[in-house]
Protein backbone atom coordinates (compact mmCIF):
# COMPACT_ATOMS: atom_id res chain seq x y z
CA UNK A 1 0.00 0.00 0.00
CA UNK A 2 2.80 2.53 0.52
CA UNK A 3 3.45 2.84 -2.86
CA UNK A 4 0.33 4.99 -3.38
CA UNK A 5 1.42 7.84 -0.77
CA UNK A 6 3.30 10.16 -2.75
CA UNK A 7 -0.02 11.12 -4.23
CA UNK A 8 -2.47 11.37 -1.48
CA UNK A 9 -2.05 11.88 2.36
CA UNK A 10 -3.77 9.53 4.78
CA UNK A 11 -7.31 10.25 5.04
CA UNK A 12 -8.93 10.62 8.62
CA UNK A 13 -12.73 9.92 8.60
CA UNK A 14 -14.73 11.76 11.09
CA UNK A 15 -17.87 10.78 10.35
CA UNK A 16 -20.09 8.78 8.67
CA UNK A 17 -24.17 9.36 7.56
CA UNK A 18 -26.66 6.75 6.32
CA UNK A 19 -29.59 6.92 4.43
CA UNK A 20 -32.07 3.90 3.54
CA UNK A 21 -32.67 4.89 -0.28
CA UNK A 22 -35.63 3.70 -2.08
CA UNK A 23 -36.31 3.80 -5.87
CA UNK A 24 -39.90 2.04 -7.28
CA UNK A 25 -39.03 0.20 -10.39
CA UNK A 26 -40.95 1.08 -13.57
CA UNK A 27 -42.07 -2.45 -14.03
CA UNK A 28 -41.34 -5.82 -11.55
CA UNK A 29 -38.41 -7.46 -12.08
CA UNK A 30 -38.91 -10.94 -12.03
CA UNK A 31 -35.71 -13.74 -11.78
CA UNK A 32 -35.77 -17.60 -11.14
CA UNK A 33 -35.11 -16.75 -7.34
CA UNK A 34 -37.94 -14.06 -6.85
CA UNK A 35 -39.37 -10.26 -7.67
CA UNK A 36 -39.10 -7.00 -6.43
CA UNK A 37 -40.86 -4.23 -7.45
CA UNK A 38 -38.26 -1.27 -5.92
CA UNK A 39 -34.90 -0.70 -5.51
CA UNK A 40 -34.24 -0.83 -1.30
CA UNK A 41 -30.72 -0.21 -0.29
CA UNK A 42 -28.34 1.54 2.15
CA UNK A 43 -26.28 4.37 1.44
CA UNK A 44 -23.10 5.41 3.48
CA UNK A 45 -21.33 8.72 3.18
CA UNK A 46 -18.34 9.10 4.53
CA UNK A 47 -16.60 12.35 6.01
CA UNK A 48 -12.99 13.18 6.13
CA UNK A 49 -11.31 16.10 7.64
CA UNK A 50 -10.84 18.19 5.04
CA UNK A 51 -14.28 18.30 3.68
CA UNK A 52 -14.06 15.62 1.50
CA UNK A 53 -17.32 12.86 0.97
CA UNK A 54 -17.57 9.64 -0.46
CA UNK A 55 -20.66 7.59 -1.02
CA UNK A 56 -21.12 3.73 -1.01
CA UNK A 57 -24.16 1.37 -1.72
CA UNK A 58 -25.14 -1.38 -0.21
CA UNK A 59 -27.70 -2.99 -2.56
CA UNK A 60 -28.99 -6.62 -1.09
CA UNK A 61 -32.05 -7.37 -1.38
CA UNK A 62 -35.02 -7.10 1.27
CA UNK A 63 -35.37 -11.37 1.38
CA UNK A 64 -32.43 -13.82 1.17
CA UNK A 65 -33.15 -15.35 -2.60
CA UNK A 66 -30.19 -13.86 -4.53
CA UNK A 67 -27.89 -14.18 -1.47
CA UNK A 68 -27.46 -15.01 2.65
CA UNK A 69 -27.40 -11.26 3.15
CA UNK A 70 -30.65 -9.01 3.38
CA UNK A 71 -30.94 -5.28 3.87
CA UNK A 72 -32.09 -5.79 6.96
CA UNK A 73 -28.74 -7.60 8.37
CA UNK A 74 -27.08 -5.15 6.18
CA UNK A 75 -28.16 -2.46 8.02
CA UNK A 76 -27.38 -3.71 10.90
CA UNK A 77 -23.68 -4.57 10.10
CA UNK A 78 -23.09 -1.47 8.90
CA UNK A 79 -24.30 0.50 11.80
CA UNK A 80 -22.98 -1.71 14.66
CA UNK A 81 -20.06 -3.31 13.73
CA UNK A 82 -18.23 -2.06 10.37
CA UNK A 83 -18.79 2.17 10.90
CA UNK A 84 -17.54 2.27 14.30
CA UNK A 85 -14.04 0.79 13.34
CA UNK A 86 -13.47 3.35 10.42
CA UNK A 87 -14.81 6.70 12.44
CA UNK A 88 -12.34 8.46 14.13
CA UNK A 89 -9.50 6.92 12.47
CA UNK A 90 -7.06 7.79 9.76
CA UNK A 91 -6.39 5.22 6.88
CA UNK A 92 -3.43 5.57 4.46
CA UNK A 93 -5.96 3.81 1.64
CA UNK A 94 -9.38 2.65 0.89
CA UNK A 95 -7.68 -1.37 0.40
CA UNK A 96 -5.94 -0.47 4.64
CA UNK A 97 -9.69 0.12 5.38
CA UNK A 98 -10.87 -2.99 3.37
CA UNK A 99 -8.13 -4.67 5.59
CA UNK A 100 -10.05 -3.26 9.06
CA UNK A 101 -13.84 -3.96 7.35
CA UNK A 102 -12.57 -7.69 7.09
CA UNK A 103 -11.03 -8.41 10.90
CA UNK A 104 -13.31 -10.89 12.27
CA UNK A 105 -16.04 -10.50 9.79
CA UNK A 106 -16.99 -13.65 7.86
CA UNK A 107 -18.61 -13.22 4.76
CA UNK A 108 -21.27 -10.30 4.32
CA UNK A 109 -19.96 -8.45 1.25
CA UNK A 110 -22.46 -6.62 0.74
CA UNK A 111 -22.19 -4.58 4.06
CA UNK A 112 -18.70 -4.40 4.06
CA UNK A 113 -18.84 -3.20 0.32
CA UNK A 114 -21.16 -0.16 1.01
CA UNK A 115 -18.33 1.08 3.35
CA UNK A 116 -15.83 0.09 1.40
CA UNK A 117 -16.73 1.64 -1.63
CA UNK A 118 -17.23 4.86 0.12
CA UNK A 119 -13.72 4.87 0.78
CA UNK A 120 -12.48 4.46 -2.80
CA UNK A 121 -15.05 7.15 -3.70
CA UNK A 122 -13.91 9.61 -0.99
CA UNK A 123 -10.46 8.95 -2.01
CA UNK A 124 -11.61 10.24 -6.19
CA UNK A 125 -13.22 13.49 -4.13
CA UNK A 126 -10.03 14.13 -2.66
CA UNK A 127 -8.08 13.77 -5.59
CA UNK A 128 -10.51 15.48 -8.10
CA UNK A 129 -10.61 12.26 -10.24
CA UNK A 130 -12.93 9.38 -11.12
CA UNK A 131 -13.03 6.01 -9.19
CA UNK A 132 -11.83 4.78 -12.53
CA UNK A 133 -8.72 6.42 -12.80
CA UNK A 134 -7.84 4.74 -9.06
CA UNK A 135 -8.36 1.19 -10.28
CA UNK A 136 -6.13 1.99 -13.67
CA UNK A 137 -3.78 3.16 -11.12
CA UNK A 138 -3.68 0.21 -9.01
CA UNK A 139 -4.14 -2.51 -11.53
CA UNK A 140 -1.34 -1.00 -13.97
CA UNK A 141 -4.41 -0.70 -16.62
CA UNK A 142 -5.79 2.46 -19.04
CA UNK A 143 -9.67 2.44 -18.10
CA UNK A 144 -11.92 3.41 -20.71
CA UNK A 145 -13.80 6.48 -21.03
CA UNK A 146 -17.48 4.47 -22.18
CA UNK A 147 -18.43 1.01 -22.00
CA UNK A 148 -20.63 -0.86 -23.96
CA UNK A 149 -24.24 -1.64 -22.83
CA UNK A 150 -26.29 -4.91 -22.67
CA UNK A 151 -30.36 -5.13 -21.63
CA UNK A 152 -30.90 -7.46 -18.59
CA UNK A 153 -34.63 -8.63 -19.14
CA UNK A 154 -36.30 -10.37 -16.29
CA UNK A 155 -39.17 -13.17 -16.59
CA UNK A 156 -42.39 -11.60 -17.83
CA UNK A 157 -45.40 -11.38 -15.36
CA UNK A 158 -47.37 -12.30 -17.42
CA UNK A 159 -45.59 -15.26 -18.98
CA UNK A 160 -46.16 -14.97 -22.52
CA UNK A 161 -43.66 -15.30 -25.40
CA UNK A 162 -45.06 -12.22 -26.85
CA UNK A 163 -43.68 -9.96 -24.28
CA UNK A 164 -40.53 -10.92 -24.17
CA UNK A 165 -40.37 -10.57 -27.88
CA UNK A 166 -41.74 -6.76 -27.25
CA UNK A 167 -39.20 -5.96 -24.67
CA UNK A 168 -36.27 -7.50 -27.25
CA UNK A 169 -37.30 -5.37 -29.94
CA UNK A 170 -37.70 -2.33 -27.76
CA UNK A 171 -34.08 -2.82 -26.10
CA UNK A 172 -32.65 -3.27 -29.55
CA UNK A 173 -34.33 0.00 -31.13
CA UNK A 174 -32.38 2.03 -27.96
CA UNK A 175 -28.70 0.69 -29.09
CA UNK A 176 -28.17 -2.03 -26.29
CA UNK A 177 -25.25 -4.06 -27.30
CA UNK A 178 -25.95 -7.40 -25.81
CA UNK A 179 -29.52 -8.69 -24.46
CA UNK A 180 -29.89 -11.28 -21.53
CA UNK A 181 -32.86 -12.53 -20.67
CA UNK A 182 -33.62 -14.59 -17.16
CA UNK A 183 -34.46 -18.38 -17.66
CA UNK A 184 -35.66 -21.18 -15.08
CA UNK A 185 -36.84 -24.84 -15.92
CA UNK A 186 -39.76 -24.37 -18.43
CA UNK A 187 -38.86 -20.99 -19.54
CA UNK A 188 -35.93 -21.33 -21.57
CA UNK A 189 -35.59 -22.72 -24.74
CA UNK A 190 -39.21 -21.34 -26.13
CA UNK A 191 -37.68 -18.16 -24.30
CA UNK A 192 -34.78 -18.27 -26.67
CA UNK A 193 -36.28 -18.75 -29.76
CA UNK A 194 -38.73 -15.82 -28.61
CA UNK A 195 -35.39 -13.54 -28.68
CA UNK A 196 -34.30 -14.70 -31.81
CA UNK A 197 -37.14 -13.68 -33.70
CA UNK A 198 -36.96 -10.81 -32.44
CA UNK A 199 -33.54 -10.30 -32.81
CA UNK A 200 -33.59 -11.42 -36.37
CA UNK A 201 -31.44 -9.39 -38.72
CA UNK A 202 -29.63 -7.27 -35.88
CA UNK A 203 -26.20 -8.35 -35.02
CA UNK A 204 -26.15 -8.56 -31.10
CA UNK A 205 -25.47 -11.22 -28.97
CA UNK A 206 -27.84 -12.84 -26.93
CA UNK A 207 -26.92 -14.38 -23.36
CA UNK A 208 -29.11 -16.28 -20.45
CA UNK A 209 -28.78 -15.98 -16.71
CA UNK A 210 -30.46 -19.09 -14.56
CA UNK A 211 -30.09 -17.21 -11.06
CA UNK A 212 -28.78 -20.64 -10.46
CA UNK A 213 -32.17 -22.50 -11.09
CA UNK A 214 -30.91 -25.56 -12.83
CA UNK A 215 -29.34 -28.89 -11.56
CA UNK A 216 -27.37 -31.58 -13.89
CA UNK A 217 -28.15 -33.92 -15.01
CA UNK A 218 -31.54 -33.52 -13.32
CA UNK A 219 -32.11 -30.45 -16.48
CA UNK A 220 -29.84 -32.31 -18.82
CA UNK A 221 -32.63 -32.10 -20.92
CA UNK A 222 -32.79 -27.76 -20.69
CA UNK A 223 -29.05 -27.53 -20.42
CA UNK A 224 -28.63 -29.63 -24.03
CA UNK A 225 -31.27 -27.05 -25.36
CA UNK A 226 -29.35 -24.39 -24.32
CA UNK A 227 -26.43 -25.11 -25.73
CA UNK A 228 -27.21 -25.60 -28.75
CA UNK A 229 -28.97 -22.09 -28.96
CA UNK A 230 -25.66 -20.10 -30.32
CA UNK A 231 -25.55 -18.30 -27.30
CA UNK A 232 -22.49 -15.89 -26.21
CA UNK A 233 -22.50 -17.86 -22.55
CA UNK A 234 -24.52 -19.33 -20.36
CA UNK A 235 -24.93 -17.38 -16.89
CA UNK A 236 -25.06 -19.38 -13.70
CA UNK A 237 -26.41 -22.13 -14.56
CA UNK A 238 -26.48 -23.91 -11.30
CA UNK A 239 -26.53 -23.51 -7.51
CA UNK A 240 -23.97 -21.01 -5.94
CA UNK A 241 -21.93 -23.64 -4.14
CA UNK A 242 -21.57 -25.74 -7.06
CA UNK A 243 -18.28 -24.91 -7.81
CA UNK A 244 -16.87 -28.26 -9.05
CA UNK A 245 -20.38 -28.89 -10.81
CA UNK A 246 -20.04 -25.60 -13.02
CA UNK A 247 -16.13 -26.68 -14.03
CA UNK A 248 -17.55 -30.16 -14.79
CA UNK A 249 -20.45 -28.15 -16.92
CA UNK A 250 -18.28 -25.93 -18.73
CA UNK A 251 -16.70 -29.51 -19.89
CA UNK A 252 -19.63 -30.43 -20.90
CA UNK A 253 -21.43 -27.82 -22.88
CA UNK A 254 -19.76 -26.14 -26.09
CA UNK A 255 -21.13 -23.18 -25.04
CA UNK A 256 -19.24 -20.80 -22.71
CA UNK A 257 -20.43 -21.37 -19.05
CA UNK A 258 -20.62 -17.38 -16.89
CA UNK A 259 -20.15 -17.64 -13.23
CA UNK A 260 -21.87 -15.22 -11.27
CA UNK A 261 -23.30 -15.80 -7.72
CA UNK A 262 -20.28 -18.68 -7.82
CA UNK A 263 -17.55 -16.05 -8.22
CA UNK A 264 -17.78 -14.89 -4.20
CA UNK A 265 -14.28 -13.83 -3.49
CA UNK A 266 -10.50 -13.68 -4.55
CA UNK A 267 -10.43 -17.44 -2.94
CA UNK A 268 -13.14 -18.61 -4.97
CA UNK A 269 -11.34 -17.32 -8.20
CA UNK A 270 -8.15 -19.24 -7.18
CA UNK A 271 -9.91 -22.31 -6.99
CA UNK A 272 -12.15 -22.00 -10.22
CA UNK A 273 -8.23 -21.75 -11.90
CA UNK A 274 -7.49 -24.85 -9.51
CA UNK A 275 -10.30 -26.98 -11.13
CA UNK A 276 -10.02 -25.46 -14.86
CA UNK A 277 -13.41 -24.26 -14.45
CA UNK A 278 -15.21 -21.19 -16.71
CA UNK A 279 -13.38 -18.24 -18.13
CA UNK A 280 -16.44 -15.52 -18.24
CA UNK A 281 -16.82 -13.99 -14.98
CA UNK A 282 -19.34 -11.72 -13.93
CA UNK A 283 -17.70 -9.30 -11.89
CA UNK A 284 -20.41 -7.83 -9.30
CA UNK A 285 -18.80 -5.13 -6.95
CA UNK A 286 -20.65 -5.60 -4.07
CA UNK A 287 -21.33 -9.42 -4.66
CA UNK A 288 -17.60 -9.78 -3.54
CA UNK A 289 -17.03 -7.11 -1.24
CA UNK A 290 -16.03 -3.65 -2.55
CA UNK A 291 -13.08 -2.17 -5.30
CA UNK A 292 -10.15 -3.98 -3.00
CA UNK A 293 -11.60 -7.84 -3.55
CA UNK A 294 -12.26 -6.74 -7.57
CA UNK A 295 -8.67 -5.74 -7.80
CA UNK A 296 -7.55 -9.68 -6.66
CA UNK A 297 -10.01 -10.79 -8.65
CA UNK A 298 -8.27 -9.18 -11.70
CA UNK A 299 -5.38 -10.46 -10.98
CA UNK A 300 -5.72 -14.14 -10.52
CA UNK A 301 -8.00 -13.63 -13.81
CA UNK A 302 -5.67 -12.32 -16.06
CA UNK A 303 -2.92 -15.13 -16.18
CA UNK A 304 -5.79 -17.25 -16.72
CA UNK A 305 -7.19 -15.62 -19.61
CA UNK A 306 -10.71 -15.24 -17.77
CA UNK A 307 -12.92 -12.86 -19.75
CA UNK A 308 -14.79 -10.52 -17.54
CA UNK A 309 -17.43 -7.75 -17.74
CA UNK A 310 -19.83 -5.98 -15.10
CA UNK A 311 -22.62 -7.26 -13.22
CA UNK A 312 -25.26 -5.18 -11.62
CA UNK A 313 -28.07 -5.96 -8.83
CA UNK A 314 -29.14 -3.19 -10.16
CA UNK A 315 -28.15 -0.40 -7.77
CA UNK A 316 -28.67 3.64 -7.93
CA UNK A 317 -26.42 5.57 -9.80
CA UNK A 318 -24.73 5.99 -6.63
CA UNK A 319 -23.40 2.03 -6.14
CA UNK A 320 -23.19 2.31 -10.43
CA UNK A 321 -20.43 4.32 -10.09
CA UNK A 322 -18.08 1.02 -8.77
CA UNK A 323 -19.31 -0.85 -10.93
CA UNK A 324 -18.71 1.79 -14.09
CA UNK A 325 -15.09 2.05 -13.21
CA UNK A 326 -15.14 -1.68 -13.53
CA UNK A 327 -16.54 -2.32 -16.39
CA UNK A 328 -14.08 0.49 -18.27
CA UNK A 329 -10.73 -2.17 -17.24
CA UNK A 330 -9.40 -3.83 -20.05
CA UNK A 331 -10.10 -7.66 -19.23
CA UNK A 332 -13.83 -6.68 -19.16
CA UNK A 333 -14.77 -7.92 -22.71
CA UNK A 334 -18.41 -8.49 -22.80
CA UNK A 335 -21.10 -5.73 -22.25
CA UNK A 336 -21.92 -4.86 -18.62
CA UNK A 337 -25.28 -4.81 -17.36
CA UNK A 338 -25.38 -1.40 -16.70
CA UNK A 339 -28.21 0.45 -18.01
CA UNK A 340 -29.91 4.12 -17.85
CA UNK A 341 -31.61 5.10 -15.10
CA UNK A 342 -34.53 5.69 -16.96
CA UNK A 343 -35.07 1.74 -17.75
CA UNK A 344 -34.89 1.21 -14.62
CA UNK A 345 -36.65 3.99 -12.44
CA UNK A 346 -38.25 6.57 -15.28
CA UNK A 347 -36.86 9.62 -16.44
CA UNK A 348 -36.41 11.62 -12.98
CA UNK A 349 -35.74 9.72 -9.87
CA UNK A 350 -32.14 8.41 -9.90
CA UNK A 351 -30.10 10.35 -7.60
CA UNK A 352 -26.98 10.14 -10.25
CA UNK A 353 -28.83 9.90 -13.99
CA UNK A 354 -26.87 7.47 -16.44
CA UNK A 355 -27.81 7.86 -19.50
CA UNK A 356 -27.00 5.62 -22.73
CA UNK A 357 -26.02 7.02 -26.18
CA UNK A 358 -27.80 5.92 -29.44
CA UNK A 359 -24.54 3.66 -29.74
CA UNK A 360 -25.22 1.92 -26.53
CA UNK A 361 -22.21 3.14 -24.75
CA UNK A 362 -22.52 5.05 -21.51
CA UNK A 363 -20.12 7.53 -20.33
CA UNK A 364 -17.40 6.52 -17.48
CA UNK A 365 -17.55 9.55 -15.18
CA UNK A 366 -14.34 11.18 -13.95
CA UNK A 367 -15.59 12.85 -10.87
CA UNK A 368 -16.32 11.55 -7.56
CA UNK A 369 -19.96 10.91 -6.01
CA UNK A 370 -20.52 14.18 -4.33
CA UNK A 371 -20.03 15.97 -7.68
CA UNK A 372 -22.58 13.98 -9.59
CA UNK A 373 -25.04 13.71 -7.16
CA UNK A 374 -28.08 15.64 -7.75
CA UNK A 375 -29.24 16.55 -4.17
CA UNK A 376 -32.81 16.89 -4.62
CA UNK A 377 -33.34 14.10 -6.02
CA UNK A 378 -31.48 12.41 -3.06
CA UNK A 379 -33.28 14.08 -0.13
CA UNK A 380 -36.48 12.93 -1.75
CA UNK A 381 -35.65 9.15 -2.41
CA UNK A 382 -33.86 8.97 1.04
CA UNK A 383 -34.52 8.78 4.57
CA UNK A 384 -31.78 9.10 7.70
CA UNK A 385 -30.99 6.04 9.16
CA UNK A 386 -29.22 6.61 12.90
CA UNK A 387 -25.67 5.47 12.86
Amino acid sequence: MASFTFWISWMRIVSAELFELTLPLVEPFLISGGAITERRSLVIALHDAEGHLGYGESPPFELPFYSEETLASATDLVRRVLLPRVVGREFETPETLDAVLRDGVRGNPFARAGVETAAWDLEAHRRAVGVATLLGERLGARPATAIPCGVALGIPQDGKLDTLSRWVYDALQLGYRRVKIKVRPGWDDAAVRAAREAMAGVDVPLTVDANGAYEWPAHERNLRALDEAGLLYIEQPLAPDELVGHARLARVLQTPVCLDETLKSAAHARQVVELEGPRVWNIKVHRVGGLTEVCRIYRIAEPYAAELWAGTMPESGIGSQASLAVAALPLCAYPSDLEPSARWYGRSADVIKLTMGKDGRMAVPDQACARLLDQGRFRAATRRVDA
